[in-house]
């Protein structure tokens, strides 16, 4: 319902000021009134135009930017639906898993065996390395 009455009133302060706008005149219109087209400009008085119209569209400008900002905020913020609500679609029949609980039972995962390394295959501590065939004790 806001969002019609919302819709309605920006559409209706557009049309405002493009009409606003065209009644304006322009800067070449002085030139106009030295060749017999002065009086034509006498609607609002002779400077009453200029002030009315101007002050006009700018508040009609002013209105017309604050509702379109006001429209996209609320468009991003107000309308998104909430996390819980979004349809996950196929997944949605699936069961939640609680965070706690482990994915993977223990007893399936095979336990990695130890390496086994014989205890003559590591060199002792103590014992020097053997000498190259170019050297002599």
């Amino acid at each position: 319902m806001i969002d019609t009455i919302l819709q309605i009133l920006y559409i209706a302060i557009a049309v405002a000021m493009v009409v606003m706008i065209l009644l304006q005149r322009g800067a070449g219109a002085q030139a106009g009134s030295g060749f017999g087209a002065g009086a034509s400009g006498t609607v609002f008085g002779a400077r009453g135009s200029a002030n009315f119209l101007t002050k006009s569209t700018k508040w009609l400008a002013f209105v017309f930017f604050g509702l379109s900002l006001f429209m996209a905020w609320k468009a991003v913020n107000i309308n998104r639906p909430a996390a819980a609500e979004a349809d996950i679609g196929v997944m949605a029949d699936l069961p939640a898993v609680p965070q706690s609980a482990p994915t993977v039972p223990a007893a399936t995962v095979p336990a990695a065996p130890a390496p086994a390394v014989p205890a003559a295959a590591t060199p002792a501590a103590n014992d020097a390395a053997p000498a190259s065939a170019g050297e002599k004790k």
